[in-house]
């Protein structure tokens, strides 16, 4: 999968804010995410946003 820092991903669940899209700010084993809704940040598993993300758009 060809996911780049400053990407915005769709993912299949909603943050609870309601946003469905994270910028990637950072890529490694782990990936650090943005919410676009309300600017909280996550760490999660690489496996785990391969495996839930529905659509890759570039940068804003």
């Amino acid at each position: 999968m060809d996911i780049n820092v400053g990407d915005i991903v769709k993912l299949k669940k909603q943050h609870p804010c309601g946003s469905k899209e994270w910028e990637v700010l950072r890529i490694g084993a782990d990936f650090r995410l943005k919410c676009m809704g309300c600017d909280h940040q996550i760490m999660i598993a690489r496996r785990d946003v391969e495996k839930s993300v529905r659509e890759v758009r570039g940068p804003q």
